[in-house]
């Protein structure tokens, strides 16, 4: 099973972060994990994993983001990129219950045409990683924003992230059953 941690402390995400055992050393949590913390994003190019975002020129920034990292064993990347667009699926229809229609495109998700989110998805030497990250404020982004608190209204955001760890804990766990009760054919 999946470990799930709210961080407490702010956590200024700089793209480091997305380390194989980050969360290990850091917070104890072996295996499988899931953890979300606050604070500010500011990824600049020389740490940027999406080479695309790199030819482009585009750094990402935020003011005040959620962030979710997942590091996760024995999976290959194709699977890695498969769970990370199902944690943006989930994201989306939490935010759905919230009474928030949010448009997926791939690994992002929008808001009226205003950008909420930023992932990736990439392989470590020893395992895949998955960073998420959604503004909770819009200002100062360098794309049009959306922001969980400043725009939509969503503002007890550990009540948010908590439930997004377990749905995604959950549905990893439910996915690896399900493939454990079927006969071969």
């Amino acid at each position: 099973m999946m470990k799930t941690k709210l961080i407490q402390e702010e956590i200024k995400y700089i793209g480091s972060q997305l380390a194989p055992h980050w969360i290990y050393k850091n917070f104890g949590i072996q295996g499988d994990a899931i953890v979300a913390f606050k604070g500010e994003c500011d990824v600049k190019l020389s740490e940027m994993v999406d080479i695309e975002d790199v030819i482009n020129n585009e750094p990402i920034y935020s003011k005040y983001m959620l962030s979710f990292i997942s590091e996760q064993f024995g999976v290959n990347l194709v699977e890695g990129v498969f769970r990370q667009r199902l944690l943006i699926s989930i994201i989306k229809e939490l935010l759905e219950e919230y009474g928030i229609t949010a448009i997926r495109n791939g690994d992002d998700l929008f808001i009226n045409g205003a950008k909420l989110s930023v992932s990736i998805a990439t392989k470590s030497t020893t395992s895949i990683l998955i960073h998420t990250g959604l503004n909770i404020l819009s200002e100062n982004a360098p794309v049009k924003a959306s922001g969980l608190s400043s725009d939509l209204g969503i503002n007890n955001i550990d009540e948010f992230a908590e439930k997004v760890m377990q749905r995604y804990s959950d549905e990893i766990y439910d996915i690896y059953m399900a493939s454990t009760k079927v006969r071969g054919v």
